[in-house]
């Protein structure tokens, strides 16, 4: 019975021993005696016991990591990056697992070797820039990065999934510097702007200048035009009352001069009345009288004359 007893409890044992479980996302490696054997996929699995071991469990879910190191530019400028590192396991061929299984003793030395690969592969690429193309530069970094290191990690059973540059930042005294030029830029900037704006006010302001003074030249142009057709008008109707008056004074056998008497006696009334306080000098001698009224009567004669 004692007998029976173990055979029994070493059959429950080995049978217990002969399946495994490997959780989702992650590959189990068999190993028969030190040397590789095969893989197991997710679930319950199973296995010879005693003689096949699980090796080692790989996930095949992404990883990330983040890096902080330091770079040097063909211009002797300290640039500093901080950056965030995605990969994974290739795929879950067994050509890849092996790769992953036992290119490396540990994770410990697998991150050791990519996170100096990375550095190496950036920093190489920055020593060939000047500093002030480095933050113009972040993308063409990211796919330089990817280009070299996918060929390295493919034999290593990896893929470089993402590589992103998180922060880029200089010596304190670039940074200074960096923050003045950008300063003087932008004071630049707000002169060249403010002198386009005057140039503009000064231009529009001389436009418009120009174009009222032209408006007020046709104005003017066109008054003066317009006073002479009023003066003409006028003269012509004067004319034409005169002439109707002379005729009437004939018709009623009256002397014509009565009429250039009147027109005297109104042109006396209308300096004074709209005057204003101008001081008119007018010769009232009766010489004077005599003189004007000879003239005026000359002239009618000679207007009768025209006719």
């Amino acid at each position: 019975m004692p007998f029976l007893t173990i055979l029994l409890v070493l059959a429950v044992v080995t049978l217990f021993l002969s399946f495994v479980t490997v959780q989702q996302g992650t590959v189990a490696v068999i190993t028969v005696f030190g040397k590789y054997r095969r893989i197991l996929n997710p679930g319950l699995n199973f296995k010879i016991p005693f003689i096949e071991q699980v090796y080692k469990k790989i996930s095949v879910q992404n990883r990330s990591v983040e890096l902080e190191f330091q770079a040097i530019t063909i211009d002797q400028a300290n640039v500093y990056f901080k950056a965030m590192l995605l990969y994974a396991v290739i795929n879950t061929d067994e050509a890849s697992i092996k790769n992953v299984a036992f290119k490396f003793i540990d994770d410990r030395n697998l991150m050791q070797a990519l996170v100096r690969t990375i550095e190496g592969s950036i920093r190489g690429f920055v020593a060939t820039k000047k500093q002030a193309e480095v933050l113009s530069l972040r993308k063409e970094i990211v796919e330089d990065v990817k280009e070299q290191i996918d060929q390295t990690l493919e034999t290593w059973g990896y893929h470089l999934l993402d590589l992103q540059l998180n922060d880029i930042t200089f010596d304190e005294a670039i940074i200074k510097s960096m923050a003045e030029v950008v300063a003087s830029s932008n004071l630049k900037a707000a002169a060249e702007n403010q002198g386009q704006a005057l140039l503009i006010t000064k231009t529009k302001a001389a436009e418009a200048e120009g174009n009222a003074i032209k408006i007020a030249a046709d104005a003017e142009r066109i008054a003066a035009q317009l006073r002479g057709q009023g003066v003409a008008l006028f003269r012509e109707e004067v004319a034409k009352g005169m002439t109707q008056a002379a005729k009437e004074m004939e018709q009623a056998n009256l002397d014509t001069s009565v009429i250039l008497f009147s027109m005297w006696t109104e042109s006396i009334k209308q300096f004074a009345e709209y005057g204003k306080g101008n001081v008119i000098f007018l010769d009232g001698s009766a010489d004077g009288m005599q003189k004007t009224m000879k003239e005026m009567m000359g002239m009618n004669n000679l207007m009768a004359t025209k006719k």
